[in-house]
């Protein structure tokens, strides 16, 4: 995160950093700043295939302009992974003059929220490139504090218009919560994030995936009062998406609506 002492200064869309600056945790915010009712269904009742059945494919030739809506953000997303599940990947932004092209800013249009997982390589998995999409990793694609913070930065500073947590097929962290042995380490900290969906799951693996999937979304809607507002403003759409190891393939997951 940003230092607090600078955040209102620095980046004054944040609004009142006063929870920043009491260490508070975002996962703890108090629910005041939330309207639920409009902000949670506002950010979750639209699922991605009605965003792109109204708004139709992005054209990926011709790139987002500067005024893309989010449903354009995220019909463009789409088109990118049908495009690599089908091995026709454009590879765009991913030379070297990319990379001095945003050396000096970077301005994604898109923020996720996914698994550490080797082989989901999300910049890869949608067609895209350097500077491209603002990308927190972990094990489980849990909305921990820390990564809620990241999310915040990269949607509220940076701009970012779609926030998309991607779970994937087979998930190793889903499947040792649904096991529920010993492990080592700090392993088993993981679990408390992605108990609630195995629980619901009843044991079935693909179920819990996509469950956990509508879970740490929610978390992020109802977590974080600023992203809370970019979604309320129509500034930001949440969505949702299991990627399959074996087609490379993201398949929406429908996020329901939440009342008060």
């Amino acid at each position: 995160m940003i230092p607090s002492f600078q955040a209102r200064k620095q980046f004054p869309q944040l609004g009142d950093t006063s929870a920043f600056e009491r260490g508070t945790s975002c996962s703890h915010y108090d629910s005041k700043f939330l309207n639920r009712r409009g902000i949670l269904t506002a950010a979750l009742t639209f699922s991605a295939s009605s965003w792109v059945a109204a708004n139709g494919s992005a054209r990926a030739e011709e790139g987002l302009s500067n005024d893309a809506s989010p449903a354009d953000v995220l019909s463009y997303l789409y088109a990118g992974n049908e495009r690599f599940a089908k091995g026709e990947s454009l590879a765009k932004h991913r030379s070297i003059e990319r990379v001095r092209e945003v050396a000096k800013e970077q301005r994604p249009f898109a923020a996720f929220l996914g698994c550490a997982d080797s082989r989901v390589p999300i910049e890869i998995v949608f067609d895209q490139g350097f500077g491209d999409l603002f990308v927190t990793r972990i094990a489980g694609n849990i909305a921990s504090s820390e990564n809620v913070g990241s999310l915040e930065f990269g949607t509220v500073v940076l701009g970012a218009k779609v926030l998309f947590v991607l779970g994937h097929s087979n998930c190793g962290a889903v499947a040792a919560t649904i096991k529920g042995d010993e492990v080592p380490g700090q392993i088993s900290g993981l679990f408390q994030h992605i108990r609630p969906a195995a629980k619901e799951a009843k044991g079935d693996l693909a179920t819990a995936v996509e469950v956990n999937v509508r879970n740490q979304a929610t978390t992020l809607a109802e977590s974080s009062p600023v992203i809370a507002k970019l979604v309320r403003e129509k500034k930001l759409v949440i969505a949702g998406g299991v990627y399959d190891l074996g087609t490379g393939r993201v398949a929406r997951v429908e996020l329901p609506q939440l009342e008060s």
